[in-house]
């Protein structure tokens, strides 16, 4: 851990302010602060090189009456995490999004889900709760008790204000959220001047369940289930983020055996994902051909998923604790054989996109995500790495055995559909290395550790196939009282409505299969 927490605590001393810091499990930072001091506390963080704001939450009757905001901050490149914890005595808090823009999406998040205020937000548009949500309602407050409610009538001056353009020439395009094909709902508004689009704003959270709101109250072997509802292709790695915390937090080793085979399991996932995202893009471009192998492979990978613990998306396997069961070496060794198989075809499928000058001309120079935004909206997994950032969850935050067979990390410096194709290319080439490496560990242990859940709380990150994914479990007398969610997809979408930005319409499909970011994951 670096000194960052010294630092803001230095500097909050200096200013006359209190703040008292506390190491949670995880090795993460707490530091309790006022309203007032965290005016002064985000001046020093923004100052700071490599700081990021990674998630903002809240929760209510956290040590005392009223609600509490959580605020996460990284330190990219280091194993720093610092959370201020600022208890609010009006349930009013000050914007910080001018300095950390991010912010603007978790507060208005915040604001739907319990009715807390930001002082000084530019965007006080409601973000998961839509126009047919009665006022006052606030799912994710503890005097909520999940009941049904009834909706609204939506007038025209409840509707959702989208940003208004005017001039000649101009025109919108909005597009779902209803779409041709199996695809969830989201809503995607394009401002065209003659081919070109100037400006796309979306708008999520059609499918919102209310997971967080769903776990109050319940045991965490039971959540652990709500984990892999997440998003069905990030079974593995959320059931994993949320069995981490839990374990964390009631002081549980989880065998080496456990591990070894959690890493398999997590590499495979990151597979097959890629598989679809390579395949998808160049079925966007209108070439099936080349498309087909990519999917061929991923059905292969599914069915080994299905093979090693009876579920396709690897649910019903990862525990808090370990696993659920073992997978035995037999399997393990075909496996590895599998592999060797899988690099041949692999490899041929990648020559045959890469030979295609018409279809690298469709993939080079469209949707650019610029460098610059990777830090504000807290951009993560391979579409920051796309454009340059050398950022990685299992190496600035090792977790299990990441530590010992480490990940290398993929990276391309122009940002566009064509560095993603081939980030995520070299990411299955080197997930394969790493499911070769953990396989070949020797751990002859069981898979599972008795883990009696303890009160207390702990933050986990972890890297999935999209990217960095937060989690941090509050548990109070066994049960859980407050799971906050932040999957990368969270903040990704953001970076959609930048990379379309001077391209056509018809590139935006290609655009978005490159980010392939999980509305499921968005939504909760």
């Amino acid at each position: 851990m670096d000194n960052l927490t010294k630092i803001v605590e230095q500097q909050l001393k200096r200013k006359g302010f209190d703040g008292r810091s506390r190491k949670g499990p995880y090795g993460e930072e707490y530091l309790a602060i006022s309203v007032v001091a965290m005016v002064e506390a985000v001046q020093v963080l923004k100052k700071t090189a490599g700081v990021v704001l990674i998630g903002l939450w809240a929760v209510e009757n956290f040590g005392m009456p009223g609600f509490t905001l959580f605020y996460c901050f990284e330190r990219r490149g280091t194993a720093t995490l610092l959370l201020l914890e600022v208890h609010l005595v009006d349930n009013r808090a000050l914007s910080i999004a001018r300095d950390f823009p991010v912010a603007n999406y978790f507060q208005r998040e915040v604001t739907d889900g319990f009715g807390l205020q930001f002082d000084g937000a530019f965007d006080n548009r409601r973000l998961l709760l839509h126009e047919s949500y009665p006022d006052n309602f606030h799912p994710l407050r503890k005097s909520f008790d999940g009941h049904a409610i009834e909706p609204v009538n939506v007038t025209p001056e409840r509707e959702y204000c989208f940003r208004q353009f005017q001039g000649e020439g101009i025109y919108q395009v909005p597009v779902g959220p209803v779409h041709a094909g199996i695809i969830e709902s989201g809503h995607f508004r394009f401002s065209v001047i003659g081919e070109t689009v100037f400006n796309l704003e979306i708008r999520h959270f059609w499918k919102y369940r209310g997971l967080e709101k769903l776990a109050e109250n319940k045991k965490p072997d039971q959540v652990i289930k709500l984990a892999e509802t997440i998003s069905g292709d990030e079974s593995a790695a959320n059931a994993c983020a949320f069995a981490m915390a839990v374990e964390y937090i009631s002081g549980v080793s989880v065998p080496r055996r456990a591990w070894k085979l959690r890493t398999v399991l997590l590499e495979l996932e990151r597979i097959y994902s890629h598989l679809g995202d390579l395949g998808g893009m160049a079925v966007d471009v209108a070439y099936p051909v080349g498309a087909a192998p990519f999917y061929i492979l991923r059905e292969q990978v599914l069915r080994w998923n299905a093979a090693l613990t009876g579920s396709r998306f690897l649910k019903g396997v990862i525990i808090p604790g370990g696993l659920e069961r073992d997978i035995p070496d037999v399997k393990l060794k075909e496996l590895l054989v599998y592999i060797e198989e899988f690099k041949i075809p692999f490899d041929e499928a990648l020559k045959g996109i890469y030979d295609s000058a018409w279809v690298i001309d469709r993939l080079e120079t469209t949707g650019v995500v610029s460098p610059t935004l990777i830090p504000a909206l807290n951009l993560t997994g391979p579409t920051a790495r796309a454009s340059g950032a050398c950022i990685d969850t299992r190496i600035d935050h090792p977790y299990g055995i990441y530590g010992e067979i480490k990940p290398e990390i993929i990276t391309d410096g122009d940002g566009d559909v064509l560095s993603r194709f081939k980030v995520k290319a070299g990411e299955i080439g080197d997930s394969l290395r790493l499911i070769c490496d953990a396989v070949n560990i020797e751990a002859d242990e069981p898979v599972k550790a008795v883990c009696q859940p303890k009160d207390g709380y702990a933050i986990t990150l972890i890297e999935a196939a999209r990217g960095q994914s937060v989690q941090w479990v509050y548990i109070k007398d066994g049960l859980i009282d407050r799971w906050k969610i932040r999957t990368a997809s969270f903040c990704n979408w953001l970076a959609i409505e930048h990379a379309v930005i001077g391209n056509i319409v018809p590139d935006f499909p290609v655009i978005n299969k490159s980010l392939n970011l999980s509305y499921a994951g968005n939504d909760l």
